[in-house]
């Protein structure tokens, strides 16, 4: 049976990326079997989906959506001070 499959970019920090290759060579090691950085995440990505009304998610969630918020603003005003104002995200 063929899965669909999409192809997805990740921008992570430096400390996630690395507290995930710790995970990924503790469970090469204790499986002893391959585990790659990619199975890692995808197992992270597909558990914390299954947890829909946990605080904890919820409230990291929310963090990540305020600091893309907060980002997103910070550059408009740049662009605006700048003259570089975007229509609708295109120049």
């Amino acid at each position: 049976m063929i899965t669909p499959k999409a192809k997805v970019l990740l921008v992570l920090t430096q400390d996630v990326l690395d507290r995930a290759r710790v995970l990924a060579g503790k469970e090469t090691t204790a499986l002893k079997l391959p585990v790659s950085l990619q199975i890692v995440l995808r197992a992270l990505i597909e558990v914390g989906l299954r947890r829909d009304n946990q605080p904890a998610l919820l409230a990291t969630v929310e963090g990540q959506a305020k600091a893309v918020r907060h980002q997103r603003q910070r550059s408009r005003r740049a662009e605006v001070k700048n003259g570089e104002r975007r229509v609708r995200g295109w120049k």
